[in-house]
């Protein structure tokens, strides 16, 4: 059994709450592969007329998104239902919904996640309710089983992902978004890219921490000496371990209220560049933290003009530091495209290559199936 789940109630509240249940003890199973709007509304309605209940999530190991982070998903989006506990066991059992012995080997996997309680009522959206319920002699209580209040399933949000984001919590969004990094040197657009990409998709970015760290840096040093640059600020190698953990806070929280794509505007992997540029290598540490995008876009320096906003190096490091993003991303295992010409040309580009990555779809295992058992 995989992770058991916060405490519940105290004694008094399951007393209160047993005395205007319809049911005492309601049970829901499913693999929530992935958990979806559907499924919540299904744990709600057991959680509305049941003093408590229990939802067994039982996945094959074959599957790709782990037990584990299944039941942390449901947990957040029942967390104000004390009175749900989730608990998860693999079933690796083939399905025959004709075949009485294999009805027993998944009923002993539920009861042994369940536990010797009673089971009063079984809720559920499928139409093997029914037989479930009366294993365990249990009232069978069916809850939007044509799909009419929540028309999504499991299996249409694994073949399309994108196409019922709707129906998806945020941290399953988290999991699902493709991550967009557009890094290239000073002056070179990926800001620009970055929340004209967004734009296009409708969608979130993530800004860059460190400029924004720049920009407090230099502030202190003007409360002291007004006529500071930015080349009399100093950075540490603690300041590109923030840099990194920042980011990727950002990210994670963006993640989690954004489309099927997320553009950001540098990573660890971009911030490893700038530390060499600074303090002539690269820490272990920031290395360490790089992740793995779906996507590189590399802002090439040239044709574009270099401005100079008060928080930049100079024109004359852009070559230089181009030729090192492209070294540092050539050999990291992520597709990399580079843009180049107008910012229309580089757009049109970034998006062709979007467009492909939402294309290519989620690679999901297939769960078991009934047809498999024959």
């Amino acid at each position: 059994m995989t992770g058991r789940a916060p405490e519940g109630p105290s004694a008094p509240e399951r007393t209160a709450r047993a005395s205007v249940a319809e049911f005492g003890h309601g049970m829901v199973v499913g693999k929530f592969y992935p958990p979806h709007a559907g499924h919540h509304a299904l744990i709600a309605a057991a959680a509305a007329r049941c003093a408590e209940v229990t939802v067994v999530v039982a996945p094959s190991r074959r599957e790709s998104i782990p037990l584990a982070v299944r039941l942390d998903w449901l947990r957040e989006a029942h967390a104000d239902t004390q009175w749900v506990r989730f608990v998860g066991r693999y079933d690796d059992l083939p399905v025959d919904y004709a075949d009485p012995a294999v009805w027993d080997a998944h009923c002993a996997v539920f009861r042994a996640a369940v536990g010797p309680g009673r089971v009063d009522a079984v809720f559920s959206s499928e139409a093997y309710g029914v037989e479930l319920a009366r294993r365990f002699d249990a009232v069978p209580v069916s809850v939007d089983p044509d799909r009419r209040t929540v028309p999504v399933s499991g299996t249409a949000v694994r073949a399309d992902p994108a196409a019922h984001w709707r129906w998806l919590s945020p941290p399953v969004r988290a999991w699902f978004v493709r991550r967009v990094v557009v890094v290239g040197a000073e002056s070179t657009g990926t800001t620009t890219m970055a929340a004209a990409l967004a734009a296009h998709y409708g969608t979130v970015w993530v800004p860059e921490f460190g400029r924004e760290l720049t920009a407090r840096k230099l502030a202190r040093l003007r409360e002291v000496s007004p006529s500071a640059t930015v080349f009399d600020v100093s950075w540490d190698r603690d300041d590109f371990r923030t840099v990194v953990r920042k980011q990727q806070e950002a990210e994670d929280a963006a993640a989690r209220s954004s489309g099927p794509l997320l553009f950001c505007d540098t990573d660890a992997r971009a911030t490893a560049v700038w530390e060499e540029r600074y303090l002539g290598s690269a820490s272990p540490q920031v290395r360490a933290a790089a992740r793995r995008p779906a996507l590189y876009l590399l802002t090439d320096h040239r044709g574009v003009p270099f401005a100079d906003d008060g928080l930049r190096d100079g024109e004359h490091l852009r070559s230089w530091m181009t030729g090192r993003f492209r070294a540092e991303l050539a050999g990291c295992g992520v597709p990399v495209v580079e843009l180049t010409g107008s910012h229309a040309e580089r757009l049109a580009r970034a998006v062709e290559a979007c467009d492909a990555l939402l294309s290519a779809g989620w690679a999901l295992a297939d769960p078991i199936v009934e047809s498999e058992s024959h």
